[in-house]
């Protein structure tokens, strides 16, 4: 990751606490969305272009899965936090490794209907 975890300790020998920016969280090194979404990050639907036409989160944009390699230079050029998302979860855990691989800093947000609550309870 890249610029975003401020640290992590390991609590007992299966717990760790991690600190991200002004998110904390048990176990794992995943920020909450809403607080990424608060802090600019863009998000990424990797579903076909047929599925994001039929229900996507506002503000996303639909790079599916198979052509995000070919995108990597203009979401490099963003020089944004990415949250990527899917139908339920898989593809855009993909992709997110995918993005992390290339030094992009990504997390897999799941569902893109999750991904929507959380960008609406940011907005709160």
């Amino acid at each position: 990751m890249v610029g975003r975890t401020l640290g992590c300790q390991s609590v007992t020998n299966k717990v760790s606490l991690c600190f991200h920016s002004s998110v904390v969280s048990f176990g794992s090194d995943r920020p909450d969305t809403s607080q990424l979404i608060d802090d600019g990050a863009i998000i990424i639907d990797v579903r076909s272009p047929a599925e994001f036409r039929s229900g996507h989160g506002k503000n996303s944009q639909n790079i599916p899965l198979q052509t995000i390699d070919k995108k990597m230079a203009s979401l490099r050029k963003q020089n944004k936090v990415i949250i990527t998302c899917c139908a339920s979860g898989m593809r855009s855990g993909r992709a997110a490794k995918i993005l992390n691989k290339a030094g992009l800093e990504a997390y897999n947000g799941g569902a893109w209907s999750t991904v929507e609550k959380a960008r609406k309870q940011s907005e709160l």
